[in-house]
């Protein structure tokens, strides 16, 4: 579970930048083709908080819709996972966004 790890260099990018003081919530964006599960961050983000100043933090997670076009046709279309297909059949795509495992944003009390 490579989720854990994630989550711990998480809380440690958090720890760097606030210091001792009490953090309240932390925003992250996890796109559904950035291969990391966002269920599994939030399973990690207890464990690898306790003890910390992030310890009881609330996780808010945006998870934004994969989308691509095709090189071919040229439509805009979902995706849900990293079969890179469009609905015409063709695996010329280029990706839009879904990409995502950001740190949107910490609040501190």
């Amino acid at each position: 579970m490579h989720e854990l790890s994630i989550t711990q260099g998480l809380v440690d990018a958090v720890l760097n930048r606030t210091g001792e003081r009490t953090v309240t919530a932390v925003n992250l964006r996890i796109g559904p083709l950035s291969g990391v599960l966002a269920d599994a961050v939030r399973f990690c983000f207890d464990v690898a908080t306790a003890g910390t100043p992030l310890a009881g933090a609330r996780l808010r997670i945006e998870e934004p819709q994969g989308r691509a076009r095709c090189r071919n046709c040229q439509d805009e279309f979902t995706l849900s996972d990293l079969i890179l297909l469009c609905p015409c059949g063709s695996a010329d795509v280029e990706v839009l966004s879904g990409r995502e495992l950001m740190l949107m944003s910490v609040e501190v009390a």
